[in-house]
């Protein structure tokens, strides 16, 4: 087996957590709320906002929102919202990663995979700005460094980074 473990066994272990179905257009996440809460997208669609600004689409089952407040002990620093109806399990953040070694190794990769395409992608804007490529290119490359740094365990739906960190 693995040390880390795979999406399959992640969502396998959240099975005797709540599952909280939000509708389109409803807040999952107010940017400046400390919840508390971990919340794992089952199914669905959510937009993640910054200051008014969508900076990400997710689509992917196992997508982890609250870690960063979790773990900074500080507020969440955006807006999560439900763009179609969408399940979600909810957890109690602290005893969740108290008694689930599984979630804190996800959460730990996909932190990681996160960091590592954020570091690509820095590379990649670099690079852009010194050999003067068009504006909109930097711009696509300033929004894939946003969603790297918004969203973990995603597929983000926006060009330049759709992959999955745990295919």
């Amino acid at each position: 087996m693995a040390i880390i473990p795979d999406k399959a066994a992640f969502q396998n272990s959240l099975a005797d957590l709540a599952v909280v179905t939000y509708q389109a257009g409803e807040s999952v996440i107010a940017d400046g709320s400390k919840t508390g809460r971990l919340l794992i997208l089952k199914k669905g669609t959510v937009a993640i906002e910054k200051e008014g600004t969508e900076i990400a689409k997710v689509t992917e089952s196992g997508a982890v929102f609250g870690e960063l407040s979790l773990l900074l002990d500080q507020p969440h620093t955006a807006d999560v919202r439900a763009v179609e109806t969408s399940q979600l399990h909810v957890a109690n953040a602290a005893a969740l990663l108290a008694q689930n070694p599984i979630a804190v190794l996800y959460i730990a990769k996909m932190l990681a995979h996160r960091l590592d395409g954020a570091n690509h992608a820095l590379i990649q804007l670099k690079n852009q700005l010194q050999s003067g490529e068009p504006h909109s290119v930097v711009a696509k490359t300033v929004n894939t460094i946003e969603g790297l740094l918004a969203v973990n365990g995603a597929n983000l739906m926006y060009a330049g980074y759709p992959r999955d960190p745990f295919a």
